[in-house]
């Protein structure tokens, strides 16, 4: 794909068997027969003429799911092992239901247990339809290893363009970019307690055009349950964003409200809203939803906006999926605080969280206290933000991701003033004519590194430094809301814990080429100078200047924003200008994350 272009995906859930075109499972499932002309036959002039294209239900041919009171009647991975039903309704993923996964919406396969449910990739062609910007898969490998092979995907004009997927391991895979974890694994000799993962995987498909079908890979051990397009976000902008840093214990909260304080960056006629319930065990329920602008505190500005999901007032979210509010006419200025309030009925004791708000929000004594415009009702401060992950506002010409670690975060920078670099950036794009008015998402995660992952990616954690830049990149910047432009800050943490200089900047390289492969502008910052810290040793500040050295000159990105040049001591160049550091020589302060900002090219966006 040009890097230029625009990304086009399509979903599909996915699980890898073993077993060979016609042959029976144990299970008594026999796959269907080739028809007269299968995929990959040649006619009597020699050329290929694919399959006619099914929709995937009737290609099923393996029974992954079983219910525990019968582990024989599945066998997922050729050896008897299945899935557990039991845990997949806990997790909230039942039958037939629709989950939307990074802005993908995926079916379950609508099968009772026991039940064919998903298909062995053998080249077989699928029927799919849409337009979008990513091809998903929901997938896992039963191969004991990831598994990779390469398909075509269909446009309504007859032409074809390739991708390549991998499936991770069922099993085996990393918990940190699983869609879901299932604390079971069913076999005939009992059940394990080893964790049973799935994945949703996308690929980029050419920009703007209809899709009529997807040729899946012929790879031994990738299994698919369901596949779609993902429908493209022209019509929104990206006003504000938090990434999950982690699944952290919380309240407990029951019958509580929790009034979130947000600052916008764009604005819009409308304005939607976007909850995730990233790597829960658990499905989490919302209750009534409002949205409203702040006067002070927990005060709004005007009676709150009622939100609906699908025209109802709350929505249930399962185990790794997530929510998209109804677009509702609500004008959303720039650079505003908004009041977004939920109602949780139930109990949470845990929640995936963005750690470091530095934004006070509150949480309500106990009630639906989501329509009060007064601040009587929220008695406790948080300073964390839950559950909510994104606000969207209607036009506008889309977004800028800003993917980094504590300094993008805006660590050490005044609570309540929205002083972060992007926050800036963000006015700055606002206040100016001649280049488009951005939303900038600030993807930044506090102690987050480039190639480690600090949260494991499953289970309440006491860490919050998130999975790492390589892990979250689909979530975190291909699925945000019409993103354009990415820019990349990180890396100082990867070498404070003696990460090399290579390794640092193999994982920037691999983070550039997949997002040009998805059609976005890519920008890399130089790492910050740090000595005085008592982590950043001399030796730590000469893997800085590699790395620093190999943005500038590699070619690898479109445009380099050279942070360490702004911020750095002329006559110091390892240390930060004393009037920009916060004090911890790690940090800038206020004064610094502004020269930051301030020193962006904004023709570079």
């Amino acid at each position: 794909m040009r890097r230029g272009g625009r990304g086009v995906a399509v979903v599909l859930l996915l699980v890898a068997s073993v077993l060979p075109t016609g042959a029976a499972a144990r299970t008594g499932i026999e796959r269907p027969a080739e028809p007269v002309l299968p995929t990959g036959a040649a006619t009597r002039t020699g050329i290929e003429r694919p399959a006619e294209p099914r929709p995937l239900t009737q290609l099923f041919d393996n029974i992954a799911v079983s219910d525990d009171a019968r582990p024989a009647e599945a066998d997922f991975d050729g050896t008897g092992a299945s899935l557990s039903a039991r845990d997949l309704a806990a997790a909230g993923w039942t039958p037939g239901r629709v989950l939307t996964v990074q802005g993908a919406r995926l079916t379950w396969p609508k099968r009772a247990a026991g039940e064919p449910d998903n298909v062995v990739a053998d080249g077989q062609t699928v029927r799919v339809s849409g337009r979008g910007d990513a091809l998903a898969f929901l997938v896992a490998g039963t191969a004991g290893q990831d598994v990779t092979g390469s398909g075509t995907v269909g446009y309504a004009d007859g032409s074809a363009s390739p991708y390549v997927l991998t499936a991770p391991d069922w099993r085996r895979g990393p918990l940190a970019t699983k869609a879901v974890a299932l604390p079971h694994i069913n076999t005939p000799g009992g059940r394990l307690a080893e964790r049973a993962r799935l994945y949703v995987v996308t690929v980029p498909v050419e920009p703007g055009r209809p899709v009529t079908s997807v040729r899946l890979p012929r790879a031994a051990g990738l299994h698919v349950f369901a596949v779609s397009v993902r429908a493209r976000t022209a019509d929104w902008t990206g006003s504000w964003a938090a990434a999950t840093s982690g699944y952290l214990s919380v309240g407990p909260w029951t019958d509580r409200t929790l009034r979130l304080v947000v600052r916008t960056s764009a604005g819009g006629p409308r304005v939607r809203l976007r909850f995730d319930n990233t790597f829960a065990a658990t499905p989490v329920r919302i209750g009534s939803v409002t949205v409203a602008l702040r006067a002070k505190g927990a005060a709004a500005l005007g009676t709150p906006v009622r939100v609906t999901f699908g025209g109802t007032a709350g929505t249930q979210i399962a185990a790794g999926a997530q929510a998209y509010s109804d677009p509702v006419g609500f004008e959303v200025p720039p650079d505003s605080d908004l009041l977004v309030s939920f109602h949780l009925p139930g109990t949470v004791p845990a929640a995936p969280v963005h750690r470091l708000a530095l934004q006070r929000s509150y949480v309500s004594r106990p009630g639906d206290h989501t329509a009060d415009r007064a601040a009587t009702a929220y008695t406790t401060v948080l300073t964390s933000w839950p559950l909510l992950t994104g606000v969207d506002v209607g036009g506008g010409p889309g977004s800028v991701v800003a993917l980094g670690d504590s300094i993008t975060d805006g660590a050490r920078s005044t609570v309540d003033a929205n002083r972060r670099w992007p926050d800036v950036l963000a006015r700055r794009l606002a206040a100016r004519t001649g280049v488009p008015r951005y939303g900038v998402l600030n993807q930044g995660i506090s102690a987050n590194r480039v190639v480690t992952d600090r949260y494991p990616g499953d289970g309440i954690s006491t860490d919050s430094g998130g999975v790492s830049a390589l892990h979250r990149l689909d979530r975190d910047v291909f699925a945000q809301t019409s993103a354009r432009t990415l820019i990349v800050l990180e890396g100082v943490n990867d070498l404070r814990t003696g990460a090399t200089a290579g390794a640092v900047t193999a994982g920037l390289r691999e983070i550039a080429e997949r997002a040009h492969a998805r059609g976005l502008r890519v920008l890399a910052a130089t790492i910050l100078p740090c000595g005085g810290e008592v982590h950043c040793t001399p030796a730590v500040d000469a893997e800085r200047v590699a790395v620093n050295d190999w943005i500038r000159d590699a070619g690898v990105f479109d445009g380099v924003l050279d942070f360490d040049a702004v911020i750095r001591d002329p006559a110091h160049p390892s240390r930060m200008l004393p009037a920009y550091d916060s004090g911890d020589h790690l940090h800038p302060g206020d004064a610094g994350l502004s020269a930051m900002a301030e020193s962006v090219d904004l023709r570079l966006l």
